[in-house]
């Protein structure tokens, strides 16, 4: 299903990443392909040919939203349990619900920079005294929906272990357990190729906040189809700019 472009992506996709492989090389696998399928020229014709209707719209503009985190997630190819390919856009100043919140994942990702730049830091809990007081959250999506669901689960401390950096043309991969936050470095958006891996996902994710209390739900909003379309027409704009 789909065109030249979405059917060769696929192929690459599932070549790299369906072999049952341990973490820390399922992330370099896949911070490999995404470095390859972030390339500008090759990012725009996927977006391109998937902006015209090619593909799954109506299943990829189910799981398409603007995200908590402060950006638009839009989903370019579904792999199923074991990979998801997407687009991100990070907007400057999007003053979103959890745009300070420090946060792991349900599997292995990597992420490779289009345009802008993003930048990061990254955690981990500690026992001390000193670092960060947060309150920390379990965060699963509702069985009935897909909406978020954070159910408290104690105080914490956090330490700061990193802070990084990454400009267009620069990538990342990240084991499932890492806490990291991340947000746009720049006054105009930064758009992210970000690959989701691994048959094996996590229950639930961790979610740090020292930035008062989160309500127990947050609701994703999926676009429409045509608004899906139109945000990747947008999209394929921005990387023919680049």
């Amino acid at each position: 299903m789909g065109g030249r472009q979405v059917l060769a992506a696929r192929r690459r996709l599932a070549g790299a990443l369906d072999a049952e492989l341990p973490e820390h090389a399922l992330a370099a696998a896949a911070r490999s392909v995404v470095t390859e399928l972030g390339s500008p020229d090759r990012l725009w014709e996927l977006v391109a040919e998937l902006a015209s209707g090619e593909g799954d719209p109506e299943g990829c503009a189910r799981l398409s939203y603007r995200h908590v985190l402060g950006f638009d997630k839009l989903l370019l190819i579904d792999g199923g349990p074991r990979h998801m390919l997407r687009a991100h856009v990070w907007h400057p100043g999007a003053g979103a619900i959890g745009e300070e919140d420090i946060h792991n994942h349900r599997s292995p990702l990597a992420s490779y920079v289009v345009q802008g730049r993003l930048a990061m830091e990254l955690y981990e809990v500690g026992d001390e005294a000193g670092g960060i007081a947060a309150a920390r959250y379990e965060e699963s999506l509702a069985e009935r929906s897909a909406d978020w669901v954070l159910r408290p689960a104690g105080p914490a401390r956090l330490r700061l272990t990193h802070v990084g950096q990454y400009a267009a043309g620069s990538s990342y991969a990240l084991p499932a357990h890492t806490l990291h936050r991340a947000w746009c470095d720049t006054d105009a958006p930064t758009v992210t190729l970000f690959l989701e891996t691994g048959a094996e996902r996590r229950p639930h994710t961790d979610v740090f906040t020292a930035a008062g209390p989160h309500p127990g739900a947050v609701a994703k909003v999926p676009l429409e189809v045509p608004d899906y379309l139109d945000a990747l027409r947008e999209l394929a704009e921005r990387l023919r700019a680049v």
